[in-house]
């Protein structure tokens, strides 16, 4: 299991010892073997890893981590069964000694969309909010990130976070079981936020934005991606039940309304600088997601339609600066 000892010292050393106490106790709640039905199975598949010392590491232009070779004597087919205990793997992908665990997302798609907007992430700390199981942390680490922390309530993701961490050892990428309600209020502590697939899923994205804008440092910069609707200037779609069938979508705005929620929130230098289109191709099933991706949420008669008849997933990159 991932060793949290240096998250540990560093919030002390910041001088967020009452918070570094309550995250302690956080996450051993979290990662008990009674929270979840599974967590005996996860520490159990994560105690059989073997130890291995990867030759290489690569997290700038993809995450890669050692070769074929380094494994040795150990059983491929076992160890591939081993990793996919900790199904289902939606964001990566990652090339894990030569094995490429083809994750439902590609999120190295969407890395590559947001990466040329971003101010530059060397020597910046940096919290991902929902970021899963940190695929996009790993790649900050690569842009010179200085710390990232990762915040996403569900276990398997930082399960899945610790068996990658089991053979890169990094002691300066975490990712903890919380939500961002759990944080400080008024932290005002780092460089840079991201939030990328979370606003929808809040009931009250203004809330939401808010809690955002307190974790950042004055003059920090906000990266948030979204659903949006196109074709609809200041409007916002809340889906009657279900939005490409998942309950807890509540607000998809427009580029015009998202700008305006992240102006009425006090961030600056606000602007939209990505649109994008999700593709099939870029969220699909694969044999390390076997449940139901994209497909089965577009009509079959009309993919620019959900099944609900709803606009298709278009997605909106919105960079923004905290007030100095």
């Amino acid at each position: 299991m991932t060793d949290y000892q240096p998250l540990f010292d560093m919030l002390d050393k910041a001088g967020f010892s009452e918070w570094r106490q309550r995250l302690q106790k956080q996450i051993a709640s979290q990662l008990s073997l009674t929270r979840h039905g599974k967590m005996p199975m996860w520490q159990q598949a994560l105690d059989d890893l073997p130890v291995i010392k990867p030759s290489q590491l690569e997290l700038k232009s993809q995450v890669a981590i050692g070769t074929a070779a380094d494994l040795g004597e150990v059983d491929r087919s076992a160890f591939i069964e081993l990793i996919k205990q900790f199904h289902p793997w939606r964001k990566g992908p990652y090339h894990l000694f030569d094995i490429h665990l083809d994750t439902e997302w590609r999120s190295d798609w969407k890395w590559d969309r947001v990466l040329p907007h971003l101010s530059p992430l060397k020597g910046r700390r940096v919290l991902d909010v929902g970021g899963g199981n940190g695929y996009h942390g790993w790649r900050m680490l690569g842009e010179g990130a200085s710390f990232v922390l990762g915040i996403d309530p569900t276990l398997v993701f930082t399960m899945q976070y610790q068996l990658m961490n089991h053979f890169i050892g990094s002691d300066r990428h975490f990712v903890v079981p919380i939500g961002i309600e759990h944080m400080p209020h008024n932290l005002a502590w780092f460089d840079t936020v991201f939030s990328m697939g979370v606003l929808y899923h809040r009931k009250s994205p203004l809330s939401h934005l808010l809690e955002l804008r307190s974790c950042l440092k004055p003059g920090g910069e906000l990266v948030l991606e979204t659903l949006i609707i196109q074709d609809v200037p200041g409007m916002t779609l809340m889906p009657e039940e279900r939005y490409a069938k998942m309950r807890n979508v509540w607000f998809i705005p427009s580029v015009e309304t998202m700008l305006l929620w992240l102006r009425r929130c006090g961030f600056k230098n606000a602007r939209c600088v990505d649109i994008d289109v999700t593709s099939l191709d870029e969220q699909r099933s694969t044999e390390w997601m076997t449940f139901e991706s994209l497909a089965d949420f577009l009509d079959p008669e009309d993919r620019s339609k959900t099944i609900e008849g709803y606009p298709a997933p278009v997605r909106g990159v919105f960079i923004a600066d905290a007030p100095k």
